[in-house]
């Protein structure tokens, strides 16, 4: 039997961390803005459409908070956290392509407005940039990490792909792509700050752990919210991942089931359940 419980705490906030890395988000919002940057008229419409649209940018953030538990009294977490969401921008810029999305963060998607090619292209650059700015740090480790959560994120998207053809995922399918795809960035942008605080290898490894967990929680509400929830609440098309392979699984899931159109018309349906997908908002970040 499947127990269903709300997706948000009362109360549950993220401000004490945003209040936590507050001076340091400034100094990574600049960053951004002056990396976005090109002779190329083009690119910074395209980056800034997405990058302007709003999104907590929990992972840039995870970055900075990780540096100050670590003690790290440097500028390079500055760089190092706008890397890591000019990577997470990238990708976004590259999954509207192919999942063929016209929504994100509330407007239309830059595919939409300037084509697929554009769209991807831009990406590419903004990775470009994200990788220059990891050179710059001078942390072969931390470079080592970041672009191997590059290569890992293509993976999992690779991986989408080809489960998305087969109509028996299994659990453990269904994980790895989640791992790849989003939890990667997130144990990355974690163990970063205390690997450049040069902190132990014990230490750097639970930050990592931290970071994997958060990403496999944030994509499993991602999901399953993708489901229950109203296009102008999420910001984002409903049933845009639910036509990728991670939503064939849930889709079969008891406890997603509970929360899917035709299960809400069920009379047995729980309030919990109920109470769930009429608040709940998506982790968009």
């Amino acid at each position: 039997m499947a127990v269903i419980v709300p997706f948000e705490t009362p109360g549950a906030s993220i401000e004490e961390l945003v209040a936590l890395v507050a001076p340091d988000m400034e100094r990574v919002n600049a960053t951004i803005l002056s990396r976005t940057g090109s002779d190329v008229t083009m690119i910074p419409e395209v980056a800034n459409h997405l990058i302007s649209s709003g999104g907590k940018r929990l992972r840039p953030m995870l970055t900075l908070a990780m540096a100050n538990l670590a003690g790290y009294t440097g500028d390079g977490h500055i760089k190092l956290a706008a890397s890591v969401e000019f990577m997470h921008t990238a990708t976004l810029l590259h999954d509207d392509v192919v999942d063929e999305s016209e929504m994100r963060r509330g407007k239309l998607s830059a595919r939409m407005l300037w084509g697929n090619e554009a769209s991807v292209l831009v990406g590419d650059f903004l990775l470009g940039q994200a990788f220059r700015m990891m050179v710059e740090v001078g942390s072969l480790r931390a470079l080592d990490i970041l672009s191997a959560a590059a290569a890992t994120i293509a993976e999992g998207e690779v991986m989408q792909l080809a489960a998305a053809k087969n109509t028996a995922t299994t659990e453990d399918e269904y994980l790895a792509v989640i791992r790849g795809k989003t939890a990667e960035l997130f144990a990355a942008a974690c163990e970063v700050g205390p690997v450049i605080a040069n902190r132990p290898k014990a230490e750097q490894t639970a930050c990592r752990s931290v970071g994997m967990n958060l990403g496999i929680a944030f994509q499993l509400v991602d999901d399953v919210l993708d489901y229950g929830g109203k296009s102008a609440k999420l910001g984002k098309n409903t049933g845009d991942d639910s036509a990728r392979a991670r939503s064939r699984f849930l889709s079969c899931s008891p406890s997603a089931a509970a929360t899917t159109p035709n299960a809400r018309s069920g009379s047995r349906r729980s309030s919990a359940a109920r109470s769930a997908t009429a608040t709940s908002t998506t982790p968009s970040a």
